[in-house]
C-alpha cells in the first residue's frame, strides 16, 4: 500500500457505540443502561488506520463482551494470517480474553485508564476506534439508526467507509 503496510492486519481495535433509533424502528432495539440510550449498538473492529474490518449491529441492551464474542464468531472463517493482537477498553475484561486466544489464537489486550486519571485522557490505541466512530457520525444517515433491519445499518456503515477510503485515495 501507499503507506508501506501489508494488506492484511496484524493488530485491531474493538469497541461499541450505542445510537438512538428513529421512531419507526422496532426490530432489534434495546436499552443501554450505561449510556441511557434506547436504540442499537454498533460493534466494530478496526485496523490500526481506523478502517473498519467488520461490523455487527445489535440491540443496545447487548453487553459489549457478548457483542464482541458474536462479532468474533462471525469472522472465524477469515484467514488474517498476520493478526496477532486485539486492543479493547475496560468493558471487555473477563473470559472474553481467554476465549479470543483459544478460538482465534490472538492476544486480547485491554487498555485500562490510569487509576489517577481525572477527566479525558487519550489512551494508546483506543483513540483510533473512537476516531472511526467520529468519521461515521459525520455521515447524516449514521447520526441515528433509521433502518428497520440491523443488516441495513451494517451496509450503510460499509458504504460510509468505502466513501471515506475513496476520498483518501483521491487526495
Amino acid at each position: 500500500s501507499e503507506q508501506g503496510r501489508k494488506p492484511d492486519p496484524s493488530e485491531a481495535i474493538i469497541d461499541s457505540q450505542s445510537v438512538k433509533t428513529a421512531a419507526m424502528v422496532n426490530q432489534s432495539v434495546g436499552y443501554d443502561a450505561g449510556k441511557k440510550i434506547k436504540g442499537r449498538k454498533r460493534h466494530i473492529l478496526v485496523d490500526t488506520l481506523g478502517l473498519v474490518l467488520t461490523v455487527l449491529v445489535t440491540a443496545a441492551s447487548v453487553e459489549d463482551r457478548a457483542g464482541a464474542k458474536q462479532l468474533f464468531k462471525g469472522i472465524q472463517h477469515l484467514t488474517w494470517k498476520r493478526m496477532k493482537l486485539v486492543w479493547a477498553d475496560g468493558n471487555y475484561t473477563g473470559v472474553l480474553k481467554d476465549w479470543v486466544n483459544a478460538t482465534l489464537g490472538w492476544v486480547f489486550q485491554v487498555v485500562h485508564k490510569p487509576s489517577d486519571q481525572h477527566g479525558f485522557v487519550v489512551l494508546p490505541k483506543r483513540w483510533i476506534v473512537e476516531r472511526t466512530f467520529a468519521w461515521l457520525n459525520r455521515q447524516r444517515r449514521l447520526s441515528k439508526d433509521y433502518e428497520r433491519l440491523p443488516e441495513t445499518s451494517v451496509a450503510f456503515i460499509h458504504v460510509a467507509m468505502i466513501r471515506l477510503m475513496l476520498k483518501k485515495l483521491a487526495s
